[in-house]
C-alpha cells in the first residue's frame, strides 16, 4: 500500500515539474492549440485535495442506512447475516437504545477468529462480546483526505473504516480508498498525456 502512495505522490510530481519547466503562461500555450483552459471537474481536483466525503458521494444514496449496523445485544448470527445480505465486510456496533451511541465494529475478521477458530455459537452468541470496542476503533471524518484514511487503514491492518461526524455518516473500505485514488491518478496521466501533446483544455 505504501508503494502505492509512494508511486501516486511520484507521477503526481512529474506532473508539477512538466508544468513548471514549461517556460511560457499556459494560458498562452492552450491558446496556441485554439483552446482555452477549462476548471477541472469537481471529482478531479487533486489527490492531496481529495476526501472520504468525495468518496462517500461516489457511493450514491446507499452510502448510509440501517443495514450498516448492528446493537451489541443482536446475535452474531444475525450481523452476519445483515453482512452477507448487503455484500459488506464489517457493521458499526451501536450501544442499546434510541440514541445512536458507538460502541465498535463487528468484522469478519472478529467472526473467524472468535466464533469459529473457537467453535462458538454464532447464534448464542452476542456482538457484544466479540465486536472490537469503541476505545480500539479507528474512525475517520469526512474531510480526512483519503491518503490519511489510506495510511491509517495501512498502519493498523484494518480494511473498514467508520465515517463519524460528530454521528456515523457512513463507512469506507479500502476497496473504496483504492479506486478512488486509481480514478484521480488515471484523471491526472490522462491530463499529463494532453499536456505533452499539446491537447490540454
Amino acid at each position: 500500500m505504501e508503494g502505492l502512495v509512494r508511486g501516486i505522490r511520484s507521477c503526481q510530481e512529474t506532473l508539477r515539474v512538466a508544468i513548471l519547466k514549461h517556460p511560457r503562461d499556459r494560458r498562452e500555450i492552450f491558446s496556441r492549440f485554439g483552446r482555452v483552459t477549462s476548471s477541472l471537474p469537481v471529482r478531479e481536483k487533486g489527490l492531496e485535495n481529495l476526501t472520504v466525503a468525495d468518496v462517500l458521494m461516489t457511493k450514491g444514496e446507499d452510502k448510509i442506512g440501517s443495514w450498516l449496523w448492528c446493537r451489541t445485544t443482536d446475535s452474531v448470527y444475525d450481523a452476519v447475516e445483515n453482512m452477507a445480505k448487503n455484500n459488506i465486510g464489517s457493521l458499526v456496533v451501536l450501544k442499546p437504545g434510541e440514541q445512536e451511541l458507538i460502541a465498535g465494529i463487528i468484522t469478519e475478521r472478529d467472526y473467524m477468529r472468535k466464533i469459529i477458530a473457537q467453535g462458538r455459537s454464532s447464534k448464542y452468541t452476542r456482538v457484544g462480546e466479540i465486536m472490537t470496542d469503541e476505545d480500539k476503533l479507528v474512525t475517520v471524518t469526512s474531510d480526512t483526505s483519503i491518503l490519511q484514511a489510506m495510511q491509517l487503514m495501512t498502519d493498523h491492518h484494518i480494511r473498514h473504516v467508520p465515517v463519524i461526524d460528530g454521528k456515523i455518516v457512513g463507512m469506507v473500505s479500502i476497496v473504496d480508498v483504492v479506486r478512488a485514488v486509481v480514478e484521480q491518478q488515471g484523471g491526472e496521466l490522462k491530463r499529463l498525456n494532453e499536456f505533452i501533446k499539446g491537447e490540454y483544455y
